[in-house]
């Protein structure tokens, strides 16, 4: 195996605190087994995830308004409740549509979002009567707690499950839940391509590089070095989802690009990202486990896991646009200033409306093909084509 070469402090970024985390002798173990190099997918899998230490593993707030709350980030149902009200157009028509009677949501957060889609169904009469079942999927025991108080009121139809039936029905929906999977980094340096991982120097955790055959979905025009990520886990998850999914429908909400746009020659830095304190970096061996490290998503490698996978692509597009189509400002002229102005940070295209896209898929099985379905959130402005 050749020898991994350890990126000077420069190009690493000084680890500072990380030795402090407790996630420290956790991540030397798993280098040290690992014979001294680890994957970043691994390490980003430790960093967030990781029992009892992991950033989505302990305790902290996460989710909220305001970095005095002790959260890290706001997402979409907790800056307006008119967000849930919106997806539940989209995900009403698609239990009718399908015929099923469950939502199963993954990475649940604060469980705003589940409360939203439950009160806006039942109010809805989407099904006709209420939401049988709402399955919650998270790998967050502090996470689940609090869902658990959130949604206490809705009862034993509310569940909590850690592992997917072999089998399931109904419709899945995804806030945010892509751009948390491990990705792998890949760097060309210099025209040869390495695999970037992480190593320890003099006792601390720094970047490591080593050639790979590993390459990019698309190449990258031009001498210049260039960092990306590629994401295996992400499409395995899609890919899961179609083998357990037996008849139903997908929905998944995140920032990303399509192929053409995430591997451009002019995003030479990647996307990775890391979140705490509502302030962002680009630094993940900094304070390890106690703040969110997060990718872009690469829609057309979604897209094609799916759609190779035997699922039907309903549509794609910027999540500005599905939201209007499931009439988010349905009702908003008595709204007050404020609400209005959390609104427009849903849809707007300089806010969320466009970094954050939407793609749905449907179960498109023998016994039950949806070919006629167009779906409500896809109506207009549908991006397919581009991905």
């Amino acid at each position: 195996m050749t020898k991994p070469r350890i990126l000077p402090t420069d190009a690493a970024l000084p680890p500072d605190s990380a030795a402090a985390s407790p996630l420290q002798p956790i991540l030397q173990r798993a280098i040290e087994d690992a014979g001294g190099w680890l994957g970043f997918d691994d390490f980003m899998a430790l960093a967030l995830y990781a029992p009892g230490h992991g950033y989505y593993a302990s305790g902290s707030r996460k989710f909220g308004h305001m970095p005095q709350s002790g959260s890290d980030f706001v997402t979409a149902p907790e800056l307006s409740p008119h967000f849930g009200g919106a997806l539940a157009g989209q995900v009403g028509e698609a239990l009718q549509a399908t015929g099923t009677t469950e939502v199963w949501e993954f990475g649940a957060g604060s469980g705003a979002l589940a409360a939203q889609l439950i009160e806006s169904l039942d109010t809805a009469g989407a099904l006709g009567t209420a939401l049988m079942r709402y399955t919650i999927v998270d790998l967050s025991s502090s996470l689940r707690e609090r869902q658990q108080t959130r949604l206490a009121a809705y009862g034993d139809r509310v569940r909590w499950v850690q592992e997917l039936p072999a089998q399931m029905t109904g419709v899945v929906v995804g806030n945010e839940v892509l751009d948390a999977m491990p990705v792998k980094l890949l760097a060309r340096l210099n025209g040869v391509w390495h695999e970037r991982g992480v190593a320890l120097h003099a006792g601390e955790l720094v970047f490591a590089d080593r050639p790979t055959e590993l390459r990019p979905p698309l190449e990258i025009e031009g001498p210049q070095d260039y960092l990306t990520e590629t994401h295996a886990q992400a499409e395995g998850f899609v890919r899961t989802l179609a083998d357990r999914l037996t008849a139903g429908a997908i929905f998944l909400l995140d920032y990303g690009f399509p192929e053409h746009e995430y591997f451009h020659p002019q995003r030479h830095m990647g996307t990775l990202m890391c979140h705490q304190g509502h302030l962002a970096d680009a630094n993940p061996l900094m304070q390890v486990g106690l703040k969110d490290i997060t990718a872009h998503v690469n829609f057309t490698g979604i897209a094609l896991a799916g759609q190779d996978a035997g699922l039907q692509v309903l549509g794609y597009t910027s999540q500005g646009r599905f939201l209007l189509n499931c009439g988010i400002l349905d009702g908003m002229e008595d709204a007050t200033l404020a609400q209005r102005v959390m609104l427009q940070k849903l849809i707007n295209e300089h806010e969320m409306g466009e970094l954050f896209k939407v793609i749905g898929f449907a179960a498109n099985t023998a016994q039950q093909p949806y070919n006629d379905w167009q779906a409500l959130g896809f109506a207009t402005g549908d991006r397919s084509h581009t991905l």
